[in-house]
Formats: structure tokens, C-alpha cells, sequence
């Protein structure tokens, strides 16, 4: 959005601005030219811009361009210095409106770099006073191929050790925090959503905790390969027409201050090729995959309040039917879950799309940029809900708990070594036809003493690792 002391586009006033087609018409106050307004003319499929943060990072890019053209004696210094004061307003979220390339363009972002040149050209010239070039100047020694597979990286990393990983640390923290406070506290377990084994919940909270930190560490894995930048490649990979030190050096500038070191390599490869993107969006699919989990969990453990499991509460934050007085929903992991299933098909749409990459370029870069942004934010701000607004406040009904454990037949299993399994399964289905308790059934059917059987039986020692019984209890 345009800022409060930034006039909106005027579209009904038009100058005109010329490009090697020919003159187009132009909003008389836009800070873009021709090619930007040809794009705008012929791509309107999805109806939005890049998100911001491939924005913020192109700009970057541009300005630390300028940077090094002028330390390597290629650019003015004086328009170098007016660039990159234009590139960092322009990271800092000023003349958003001007940036209005569809998504959906050229699959090489063409359209996109040429808006992003002509911004700050235009800005560059009205501080100076006289010409700054949109191709001369802001894009020398570089091209559309390499600076936005350059941009995108930049950008997916930057949002990536900004929001997703501190929202991750936090939610996985958050779990542990939380089972420790259910410690001691003994559930039935269950496996094909049938009563199993039990266990103790901080050891449920734990599982989620390892399941979100494993797939934090394959975003961290994925973030090394993503931060080797083709800047310097230019067209094909080559690096024609730009100087040989250009690509290392902007990548140095793009690493101060970034908490993240960039390179620049292997331009070939990186132009090409979007398999870093792909292996990113694998990650982010396995982080989804974790969260998800996890919110359906709850979901279940919360079901109820009566007929269902009952196990736990999650906090009461809204109304949940138009119809029905008093009810509550698990409206936070419910939002979750349709976010994680989001970025599901953002994977599917960034594999198809890093398959399209043909000889020497991916054609399918704008959609690769999008998708990866949102499928970032969606899961750092997900991961972000459930830490703040579900898991905090999170009660257990621990009555309820035992009353349900003491009715689990499956607790004969910690009989088997005693009586074995044939045994065992006779207990359990007069267990479940006569409706008494596992202990009672077995001082009928076995010679092991109530002593023996109330050791064997505990719910909390079948919670620690090892063999029922080989405390001395048998």
C-alpha cells in the first residue's frame, strides 16, 4: 500500500514514455515506464503483484549492484549513491504501488526486473537532475535470468531465518514447556485411533516437540544450498557483459547485516535449475506436515465436550456456531490445518514448476517466488498461532484420563512375558464381555498375586523403556 504522504496513481492523466516498440501511454505520476506498463497491459491473470518480500529483495539486490559497479569503477559514483538511497526506500516499503507486475508474466520475471529498473531509475533521475537509464545504469552487468532467481533466493532465505525459524523454536519450546507441566500425567495411547499402550503426555507433547524440530533442521539444510546465488551469470550462465569479480562481490553485500552468508556460484546450474527452490519447498512441505499433525491431534484429544475423547481442553477464543448456544471450537488448529494443506499444493505447483526449467533458464520463476513466500508465511505464522493463542492455555481433564486407562484391556500386554499371548487375548475378551478390570480377570485366570499383577499393571511404569517386570516384580 501506498504510504499516507504518497499520492495513488493517477491512471486518468497519462505522459508518454518509449521503449524499443514504441511509445506507450503512461500514468502521468507513476515512478515506472514503458515496459512496466506493457506488462501491466498484458498480464492480468492472477490479479497480484510479487508479495512484498520479493520486492524488498529485489530492490536489495539493485542497490548492492550499484554498490559494486561503482567500487569497480563501472558506474557513477554519484548515481551509484542516488540508487542505492532509492533501493533502500524501496526496502523500507516506500512506493509499494509502483510495483503492480502481475505474478503471472514472462516466466523469466522480465517484467518484474524492468519494474524495479525503471522505479529506480526514475527516482535516481529526479534527485539528479538528469538521466539515469533503467538499463545502462541500474541493470548493468546483469539480467533478468540471473537477478531474479538472485532475488527469490535472497528473499526466501531472508523471511525464512527471520519469521519461520524463531516461529519454530518457539512453538517447539512451547510443547516442551507444556509436557513438562503434564508430567506424571499417564493416557491411554493409541495406534490406528484404537487403544493402545499407554504413555505419559509430556511424552505426547515431546514427540510433537522432536517432530517440529527435525523438520526445523531441514529448512536449516535446505537454507545452505538456497544461499549459493547465479548472480553474475547474466544471460545463460556465461556472465557476458558484466566483470568477473561483480556476482562474489554483490553477494558479500548482500550478507551484511543479513545474519547469513550468500555466495555466488555456479551460475549455469542456478539458472537452469530451481531443484534448491524444490528441495526448500519439500522442507516447508515437511514442516507442514509436521504442524498438521499435530493440530489434528489436538483436534481429536479436544473432541467432545462430552461424547468424544475429552482429554484435554483447548482455550475457548470465539463463539463456534450460529445455531447452536455454547458451542466452542478448535478454531486455531483447524486455521492451521488449512494453511498447512495450503502449502501442499504450493509444493505441488513449485515441483511442477522446477521441472520447467529448459536448457539454460526456469521459465517459471514468478510463480516459484510467490509460492515459496507464502508457504513460508503461512507456516511461520501458523507455527506462531498455535504457540500464542492454542497450546499455552491448553487444560488436561486427568480424571477423565484414569478413569479411561483403568478400562484399557490392551494394559495385558505388560502380562505377556508371565502368561503369554494366547493367555493374554483370553483376559482381554472377558475383560470386555464381563466389563470388569484387566486386574480383576487376571487374579481369576493367573497364579501371579495382586502384589504382582498391581506392579506389573502400573500405567506410569509401563511408560518407562524396558521390560514390565524386570524390577523384581515377577
Amino acid at each position: 500500500m501506498a504510504k499516507q504522504d504518497e499520492a495513488p496513481i493517477d491512471y486518468r492523466n497519462r505522459r508518454e514514455e518509449r521503449d524499443s516498440l514504441g511509445p506507450v501511454k503512461v500514468p502521468e505520476n507513476a515512478l515506472w515506464g514503458a515496459q512496466t506498463q506493457r506488462a501491466m497491459d498484458n498480464f492480468f491473470i492472477g490479479g497480484a503483484p510479487l508479495p512484498a518480500t520479493f520486492i524488498r529483495s529485489l530492490a536489495a539486490v539493485k542497490g548492492a549492484a550499484a554498490s559494486v559497479n561503482a567500487e569497480l569503477k563501472l558506474l557513477d559514483e554519484g548515481i551509484a549513491e542516488t540508487l542505492v538511497e532509492a533501493a533502500e526506500k524501496v526496502m523500507q516499503g516506500d512506493y509499494a504501488q509502483h510495483f503492480p507486475v502481475d505474478v503471472y508474466q514472462t516466466g523469466s520475471g522480465t517484467s518484474s526486473n524492468m519494474n524495479m529498473n525503471e522505479v529506480l531509475a526514475r527516482l535516481a533521475s529526479q534527485k539528479l537532475g538528469r538521466e539515469v537509464h533503467p538499463n545502462d545504469h541500474v541493470n548493468l552487468g546483469q539480467s533478468s535470468n540471473d537477478v531474479i532467481p538472485t532475488a527469490l533466493q535472497h528473499a526466501v532465505c531472508t523471511l525464512t531465518v527471520e519469521e519461520l525459524l524463531p516461529a519454530l523454536e518457539e512453538l517447539e519450546q512451547t510443547l516442551l514447556s507444556r509436557g513438562e507441566a503434564f508430567s506424571g500425567i499417564v493416557k491411554t495411547g493409541r495406534t490406528h485411533l484404537m487403544d493402545a499402550m499407554p504413555l505419559r503426555l509430556d511424552q505426547e507433547f515431546g514427540a510433537w516437540a522432536s517432530d517440529i524440530a527435525s523438520a526445523r533442521l531441514g529448512v536449516e539444510w535446505s537454507l545452505k544450498r538456497l544461499r549459493i546465488l547465479p548472480i553474475g551469470g547474466t544471460a545463460v550462465g556465461t556472465g557476458v557483459n558484466t566483470h568477473g569479480e561483480f556476482g562474489p562481490a554483490v553477494a558479500r553485500y548482500l550478507s551484511k547485516d543479513a545474519r547469513q552468508t550468500f555466495q555466488a556460484q555456479d551460475g549455469f546450474c542456478n539458472l537452469g535449475s530451481q531443484d534448491a527452490a524444490v528441495s526448500m519447498s519439500g522442507q516447508l512441505n515437511v514442516v507442514a506436515t509436521a504442524l498438521l499433525k499435530l493440530c489434528n491431534d489436538l483436534r481429536w484429544m479436544n473432541s467432545g465436550p462430552h461424547s468424544g475423547l475429552r482429554e484435554l481442553s483447548l482455550p475457548a477464543l470465539q463463539p463456534g456456531s450460529s445455531i447452536m448456544p455454547g458451542k466452542v471450537n478448535p478454531v486455531i488448529p483447524e486455521a492451521v490445518a488449512m494453511a498447512c494443506i495450503q502449502v501442499g499444493g504450493l509444493h505441488t505447483a513449485i515441483t511442477t514448476a522446477g521441472q520447467s526449467g529448459n536448457f539454460q533458464l526456469n521459465v517459471m520463476l514468478p510463480l516459484i517466488a510467490s509460492n515459496l513466500l507464502e508457504a513460508v508465511t503461512l507456516l511461520a505464522r501458523g507455527a506462531s498461532s498455535m504457540s500464542q493463542k492454542a497450546i499455552p492455555d491448553i487444560t488436561v481433564n486427568a480424571d477423565h484420563l484414569r478413569e479411561q486407562l483403568a478400562l484399557n484391556p490392551i494394559l495385558i500386554t505388560a502380562l505377556n512375558k508371565h502368561i503369554g499371548y494366547a493367555q493374554g487375548a483370553a483376559i482381554v475378551k472377558e475383560v470386555e464381555e464381563s466389563q470388569r478390570s484387566v486386574l480383576e480377570v487376571a487374579l481369576e485366570k493367573t497364579d501371579l498375586s495382586r502384589t504382582q499383577l498391581e506392579a506389573l499393571l502400573d500405567p506410569l511404569k509401563l511408560t518407562e523403556r524396558g521390560i514390565p517386570g524386570d524390577d523384581g516384580a515377577n
